[in-house]
């Protein structure tokens, strides 16, 4: 099967401390550098919440209110995943909605992980286990709102979230 997502051959899948397997660099990675670019199919909110997370876990990038690319069967899983954990001190970010990119120069040998701030508007807390210094403890799916996370991770946020603010700011 083709690989619905694309992975830089400058990273790996592996073990990782923060949760189960997680993308790792595997040489330095420069800043803006394109990391990953997610794959799948383009499905709805009630598709994703009555027939793809029950079957596949947790598997989607949000792109908009009601959209989310997905894979759509257990086959596509793998080859969709990205394995970018989240961390409160992220170093990858998006360009656009589906693409991430370094968002400083990464040494080979770490762990690539995101923040679901620069994703995430839904309405879920969990609690967060990503051991970094300045962990929130406890993640939102509305983090996006915070004005010291806009101000952290200015120019990549996803483009549907980046409008969302952009509209936030207009009103204040």
């Amino acid at each position: 099967m083709m690989r619905l997502s694309y992975r830089s051959p400058k990273t790996e899948v592996r073990e990782s401390k923060i949760h189960g397997r997680g993308l790792f660099a595997t040489a330095d990675i420069a800043k803006d550098e394109i990391v990953a670019v997610k794959g799948g199919h383009i499905v709805d909110r009630k598709t994703l919440r009555e027939k793809i997370t029950p079957r596949l876990g947790p598997v989607e990038i949000q792109i908009d209110d009601d959209l989310f690319i997905v894979p759509v069967t257990q086959e596509e899983r793998e080859s969709s995943m990205l394995y970018s954990n989240h961390s409160c001190d992220a170093n990858i970010g998006m360009r656009g909605e589906i693409t991430f990119v370094a968002m400083r120069n990464v040494r080979s040998g770490e762990e690539l992980t995101h923040d679901w701030a620069m994703t995430d508007d839904d309405d879920y807390f969990v609690e967060c286990k990503c051991g970094a210094p300045n962990c929130r403890k406890i993640l939102t799916g509305k983090d996006w709102q915070r004005s010291d996370l806009q101000k952290r991770y200015a120019g990549y946020f996803s483009a549907y979230l980046a409008r969302k603010i952009a509209m936030v700011n207009i009103r204040r």
